[in-house]
């Protein structure tokens, strides 16, 4: 089994190399009045950390820790999501700053956002352009964007936190230690939403994954064949498509689907084809139901041809609570828009990524190393609180066993904000518990 291997004996003598290599770093002295915490009366730096206050700094005394963001802000097939999660993330560090920053400094995260246009090519660009200034990545949109920079970002110990959800994230072998995901996978999303279909609707005997190729519908899929295996159903081949803008249409999948007839489907895919799919199977008399993961919904659909059959027959599945949550986390979130409503739900994720990488900050600051070395060797073993937001998450040790495992399970409801009402909060069944999670469920290549 794979597992996060560093020692304390191995973290120690990096610490040491550290203190040693006084030509690559700077030691800056405690902001008069700080207390990073621990026994450390100096705090060791190096890139993207300056004892000179950010630019627009909250607190003027302090000094500046710099991050990346790498996401789709444009003209990118995600840029309606991942707008609004960088925008949390603006909310998310500015409250940290009015907080008083961590250990004596403030985090700038606008200096080094870029837009990515959800290129594997164009997030390599401008990643080499922001890597050597930055202390770590507070966003990083996309899997097979992120592996496409993952070796430099090892070597240069970047600590980063993907928007993304694929199951290698959990694994040394794939995410060299330095990877801060969120919630759960896509592979455990399908496994787990499918334990809660069999209690809430009966067990189904037969089951289809439809989805993008590559880790969101392949991890998806594995984990719809998992469950099968382990429940003794029938897991059809899953059915391949690709977003409307590239394949046209969804009239191929509808067409299998009913050929296959199903209990239930589980989709990875975006939000109009959800809508597609939904909206064309319920015309034709379909008569199963649908689990969408985490990507799959925009309370836009509420106002398409497909919002009755949604209501009747989707539920959407999230590692994180919807809008209606009622965890400090939410109401920190809504404070931080003044009473508006954001788009749809990315503000949330946003929000949430925030977390694993603030903790990690708190935890370098404390130890006395703000390298980017200094913060990935305290990632193994790190726990973090997300406010009630995702269940609280420890990094390293066995995946299998450290795995987050709870759904929140929601319904379409135009009457509710974005659009989905929880009908079930952190759902956890007994399936995952039965599959071997040894390794990332597929490859992304």
């Amino acid at each position: 089994m794979t597992m996060r291997r560093r020692s304390r004996a191995a973290v120690a003598l990096v610490a040491a190399g550290l203190l040693a290599l006084t030509a690559c770093t700077q030691v800056t002295p405690e902001p008069e009045g700080s207390d990073p915490g621990g026994e450390s009366e100096e705090i060791v730096t190096g890139a993207g950390v300056t004892a000179e206050p950010c630019p627009d700094a909250v607190n003027d005394d302090n000094g500046c820790i710099y991050l990346g963001v790498l996401s789709d802000l444009t003209e990118g097939p995600f840029a309606a999501l991942a707008v609004p999660i960088t925008d949390a993330q603006r909310a998310f560090w500015a409250q940290v700053n009015e907080d008083g920053g961590i250990g004596g400094y403030d985090i700038d995260i606008d200096t080094y956002t870029r837009d990515t246009k959800y290129q594997a090519a164009e997030h390599a660009a401008q990643y080499q352009q922001i890597a050597g200034s930055i202390a770590g990545i507070a966003q990083s949109l996309g899997t097979v964007n992120t592996e496409s920079v993952l070796p430099d970002m090892i070597d240069r110990s970047l600590v980063t936190v993907p928007t993304s959800w694929w199951s290698g994230y959990a694994f040394d072998d794939n995410d060299g230690g330095i990877i801060l995901e969120t919630g759960y996978s896509y592979c455990t999303e399908a496994l787990v939403g499918l334990d809660w279909f069999a209690e809430t609707h009966g067990a189904p005997t037969v089951v289809q994954a439809v989805g993008y190729p590559g880790d969101y519908g392949g991890d998806s899929a594995e984990g719809v064949n998992r469950w099968a295996e382990v429940n003794g159903a029938t897991a059809l081949a899953p059915i391949g498509t690709g977003p409307n803008q590239v394949v046209g249409n969804q009239d191929a999948v509808v067409a299998a689907i009913l050929a296959g007839a199903p209990n239930v489907v589980v989709l990875a895919v975006g939000p109009a084809e959800t809508a597609e799919i939904v909206g064309k199977l319920a015309a034709s008399g379909f008569a199963g139901r649908f689990l969408g993961a985490l990507p799959t919904w925009n309370p836009a659909l509420l106002g398409s041809a497909a919002a009755p059959a949604l209501v009747g027959l989707y539920n959407h599945l999230t590692p994180y609570e919807n809008w209606d949550g009622s965890s400090a986390a939410i109401s920190a979130i809504k404070d931080s828009l003044g009473g508006e409503l954001p788009p749809n739900g990315g503000y949330i994720i946003g929000w949430g990524i925030g977390y694993p990488l603030k903790a990690a900050l708190e935890a370098a600051a404390e130890a006395g190393d703000l390298t980017p070395e200094g913060i990935a060797a305290i990632v193994d073993g790190l726990t973090v609180d997300f406010e009630g937001l995702v269940q609280p998450h420890t990094y390293g040790g066995d995946p299998q066993a450290n795995a987050n495992q709870a759904v929140n399970i929601g319904v379409p409801d135009p009457e509710v904000e974005l659009g989905l009402r929880t009908i079930e909060s952190f759902y956890t069944g007994s399936s995952f518990d039965q599959t071997d999670y040894s390794a990332a469920c597929v490859a992304t290549s």
